[in-house]
């Protein structure tokens, strides 16, 4: 069962579900569930992200179901639904840690892997508990202007700055297959880099994925994650505030939206077994600029789920059968294609 057909219903029309996916209870199963987090409590300046689930949903109305870049219909190729939103205690950052590990366990119980939007990065933590419960320790590619590594703020030990640490403290990430993506700006101390390199975290900032360029970048990734279960975390402020401008801490010199899907792209074919993208913060949006970056990042996170090995037919190394033998040429045939659309 796949989304409202737009040249039928106006996209402003009809059921503001994810992409216009149906609901959970719409369909017997489903391969991936989309979920939102209204939560923002974790954080340590602007709040506002327990509004960005309704936001990018809203901005989703915009999307189509073929992918030309990876030459995919993801809606077609497995069962994507719109499971609702986990309920979080705004008030208990503890009680809403609890609660958003319990939903995540109910719905990959039930057979879904999940690709949540949030809410802010303090989400990121149950929902990896909840992903290596079933999958032991994963490697994380984790986009993002903030090493989110620290230890605590103000004494408490869970914010949205401090995930990445509580995760590796309980063995949820696997060594040695860690690395944040488009990182920059100021930080604490010269401390900082080395408490997160003892973590086992490798570092691309986004003055790397400038100079080196997406393709160098994506081989590096995809060298260290090899065929472990893999888990993206994307911080919406991994973008330039150019061009996300909705988010509760925002940096300047990051990554265009356009490098960001071309390294997601790169990715096609890893075991892909969770997905987060998180701190979008409407508030501080202009035109659902941010809104609308975050949705295309949802939807190329689907797509990569539905390329996952654990899904259809493959070839050789856990390619996809059909699939390019590299997902950069994937995209490269496709891209005229995309240039097409409107």
């Amino acid at each position: 069962m796949g989304p409202v057909d737009s040249s039928r219903v106006p996209r402003f029309a009809g059921p503001a579900t994810f992409a216009r996916l149906p609901r959970a209870d719409e369909v017997g199963r489903a391969d991936v569930a989309v979920i939102g987090v209204p939560f923002d409590s974790g954080v340590s300046y602007r709040p506002g992200a327990r509004f960005g689930p309704a936001a990018v949903r809203d901005a989703s109305r915009l999307l189509r179901p073929h992918h030309p870049s990876l030459d995919l219909d993801p809606f077609a190729a497995v069962q994507v639904v719109d499971a609702g939103d986990v309920v979080a205690n705004p008030f208990s950052i503890e009680q809403a840690i609890e609660q958003v590990e319990a939903g995540a366990d109910e719905l990959s119980g039930a057979g879904a892997r999940l690709v949540t939007i949030g809410g802010d990065h303090t989400i990121a933590l149950p929902l990896l508990r909840s992903v290596a419960r079933r999958h032991g320790p994963v490697a994380l590619v984790h986009f993002d202007a903030h090493l989110d590594t620290w230890d605590t703020y103000f004494g408490a030990p869970y914010t949205h700055g401090t995930p990445f640490r509580r995760a590796v403290e309980e063995g949820l990430l696997e060594p040695g297959a860690l690395t944040h993506v488009g990182t920059r700006g100021p930080l604490y101390g010269r401390s900082d880099l080395a408490d997160d390199a003892r973590l086992g975290f490798g570092l691309v900032t986004s003055a790397d994925v400038m100079r080196r360029g997406v393709d160098e970048v994506v081989d590096g990734l995809r060298s260290r994650i090899g065929d472990r279960p893999l888990y993206l975390s994307i911080d919406i402020d991994v973008l330039d505030p150019a061009h996300a401008p909705g988010t509760g801490t925002p940096e300047a010199g990051g990554m265009t939206s356009r490098e960001l899907l071309e390294v997601l792209r790169g990715l096609a074919g890893l075991q892909l077994v969770g997905a987060d993208v998180v701190e979008v913060a409407p508030a501080y949006d202009h035109a659902q600029m941010t809104a609308v970056a975050a949705s295309h990042v949802a939807y190329d996170l689907v797509s990569l789920m539905a390329l996952s090995p654990q899904h259809g037919q493959h070839g050789q190394h856990g390619q996809p059968a059909g699939l390019a033998a590299t997902a950069r040429a994937g995209s490269e045939a496709g891209a005229e294609a995309e240039g097409s659309q409107r």
